[in-house]
């Protein structure tokens, strides 16, 4: 197995992102299907230990988000990675297109409410950054969400909104919160094979929808949106990752190594009783096994 390097996806804090330069594939970190399936399953177990920890210890959070073009594999990435996390333990949710008791409030408003508390994993299926993405590319949205005139200068409307979102990843931060973003890196022409393969297997017909290729007339634009979000928004306490796409088993095994080694700095623990309460259970241990 090659090891995986989180560094080597993580964009540093103040780099100017040009995707071309970023890869949508490398090398497999995995020998076999056999090796991948091994793999997978221990980062799965190690999760799942790594969640009972997160939860006992209850000190902190973490929010982990997802954003990419379709068919790039963000549900899939989830549904394995996390496939051994307590549900509990964990919420997803899934941003979609904003009803009017959101467009009468900020941006933030409906991820501030959703934001994971603390031992819990939260995980975002999109995100508030479809604000500078898909509102970026697309102006009406932006017209309907019926801010003041004054606050539309285009020239400012994005650096105030990478702002808020920095600011907001810091508070959150600070009030133990971590915070791991990745962005799956899809090349046109995988998405193109994967979207014919949705047309042509009857089982994944339901995935395709007809919005898809309308939203591929947009690439340029959408890549551009990404390299301006993912430069000014990747910083030290909430980092972007680049995580290449295209082979959805290396995608995970990534992803999923990302996640184990930032809960592990974390240091989480079990709480230690005192030294009463540790008399308490053996007492209640020696009645238990006296009475039966």
């Amino acid at each position: 197995m090659k090891k995986i390097d989180p560094e080597d996806f993580r964009v540093p804090r103040g780099k100017k992102v040009d995707l071309d330069k970023w890869p949508t594939r490398v090398k497999p970190v995995y020998h076999s299907e056999e090796e991948y399936q091994t793999l997978l399953t221990e980062h799965i177990h190690e999760l799942s230990e790594q969640q009972n920890r997160l939860y006992a210890d209850d000190s902190y959070a973490l929010l982990l988000i997802f954003q990419a073009m379709d068919a790039a594999g963000k549900d899939s990435a989830i549904k394995h990675v996390m496939s051994g996390v307590n549900p509990q333990g964990c919420q997803v949710f899934s941003f979609k297109h904003p009803s009017a008791e959101e467009l009468d409030h900020d941006f933030l408003w409906n991820a501030a409410r959703k934001l994971p508390e603390r031992g819990k994993i939260g995980i975002f299926n999109r995100s508030y950054y479809e604000e500078v993405l898909i509102v970026r590319v697309h102006q009406d949205i932006l017209d309907a969400e019926r801010l003041p005139k004054a606050l539309l200068d285009s020239k400012h409307i994005w650096r105030g909104r990478y702002a808020s979102i920095v600011n907001l990843e810091d508070h959150l931060h600070r009030n133990g919160t971590r915070i791991l973003k990745f962005f799956l890196h899809l090349s046109k022409e995988e998405q193109r094979k994967r979207f014919l393969k949705r047309i042509d297997e009857r089982d994944k017909n339901w995935k395709f929808n007809i919005d898809d290729m309308k939203e591929r007339r947009y690439w340029k634009d959408y890549m551009k949106a990404y390299e301006e979000c993912l430069s000014a928004t990747s910083t030290k306490t909430a980092p972007w990752y680049i995580v290449p796409a295209d082979d959805k088993s290396t995608t995970r095994l990534i992803v999923s190594r990302i996640i184990l080694d930032t809960l592990k700095e974390l240091k989480l623990e079990y709480p230690k009783l005192s030294p009463d309460r540790q008399q308490e259970l053996r007492d209640i241990r020696k009645l238990l096994v006296k009475r039966g």
